[in-house]
């Protein structure tokens, strides 16, 4: 390639490599605001919907559980649903992250970025 120069004729197809990179992560992190999720609690009597990215959309709530008496067991399914939402957000954005990743050949479980 470009002889006397080293391992410099591979740092433009490094270069090129990052900025496809780039733009792939940047892709990435707006397609994880419009795919959703859904949490649950109490065995789907509560649902919490969030985006990829953690957002929170909506909250369902089966009405059987409005019990005056049992407040604090509804806040706790709803607290739980959230939770929920949010767990199964980050481990999506985690799982599209790590297809960036995978294509581009780095090392598994690298975090992006970086």
């Amino acid at each position: 390639m470009l002889k006397g120069l080293g391992g410099l004729g591979d740092m433009a197809g490094m270069m090129k490599k990052a900025k496809e990179m780039q733009s792939q992560m940047e892709q990435i992190q707006q397609d994880l605001h419009s795919v959703m999720v859904v949490g649950e609690s109490g065995a789907g009597l509560v649902k919490a919907t969030a985006t990829a990215k953690g957002n929170l959309t909506a909250l369902d709530i089966d009405p059987s559980i409005f019990n005056p008496d049992e407040k604090e067991v509804v806040e706790d399914l709803i607290l739980a649903a959230i939770k929920d939402a949010q767990a199964k957000a980050a481990a999506k954005s985690e799982e599209e992250m790590s297809k960036l990743t995978e294509g581009l050949g780095l090392p598994a479980g690298m975090k992006l970025p970086f």
